[in-house]
């Protein structure tokens, strides 16, 4: 399946700027399962793949993190970086951003990172990079760290089945109609031989559906 290039996702997610947070109304309740269930309490380093805005990384490091946590975020827009750079200025001894040209390749050293944390971004990538991302998280993940996922995924209900054909159709036409996110199945993606996935739950808002997974390496 066609998805965007990763010079035009760049391009679009400079543009799109702060609107990226006007999604907070479909994404915050699967957000809102991911940080419930992710045990962050217990994390002293974390890297999220795809950091956007900052939004969830505020959360995280206001609420949810040790004080000595130290949070890593990376990001293939420059402008994203730039928004988060100010978001996350009251954290900024604790926070590294990078903008990065958008490899799964993640840089981290082995058995390093607590958290490896990707929200509505595997929905932008094609399925041997999403794979390679799956493969750099496992490589990194201390023992007993957690993988923290959130996509668009296919709704089941009525309502969420219609949104998400649509969403499919548009995205079918042209992938820059949806910002080059489609849903997609997490779960599947996840080697049985290399993940343990503790936690799965599918969260419906306003039609739109979301998969959450929280897994650990086996």
């Amino acid at each position: 399946m066609r998805t965007l290039s990763r010079s035009a996702v760049r391009a679009f997610y400079d543009r799109l700027g702060r609107g990226l947070d006007s999604q907070a109304f479909y994404e915050n309740p699967a957000l809102d399962d991911l940080v419930r269930e992710g045990d962050f309490a217990s994390a002293r380093s974390v890297l999220e793949f795809g950091c956007g805005t900052g939004r969830l990384a505020a959360r995280l490091l206001a609420t949810h993190l040790p004080p000595n946590a130290q949070y890593v975020g990376l990001d293939i827009s420059p402008r994203m970086i730039a928004i988060s750079t100010r978001r996350l200025a009251p954290w900024r001894t604790r926070v590294r951003l990078e903008a990065t040209a958008g490899s799964p390749l993640l840089p981290a050293a082995d058995a390093s990172v607590d958290r490896v944390i990707a929200t509505y971004v595997l929905d932008l990538l094609p399925e041997p990079e999403a794979r390679a991302f799956l493969g750099e998280a496992r490589r990194i993940l201390t023992p007993g760290g957690r993988l923290c996922l959130v996509s668009l995924t296919f709704g089941e209900s009525g309502p969420s089945r219609w949104v998400s054909r649509i969403w499919m159709a548009l995205f079918r036409l042209h992938p820059i109609l949806t910002g080059g996110c489609r849903p997609i199945r997490l779960a599947p993606l996840l080697d049985p031989a290399a993940w343990c996935i503790t936690h799965r739950r599918r969260v419906q808002s306003f039609g739109v559906s979301s998969e959450v997974i929280v897994a650990r390496p086996t």
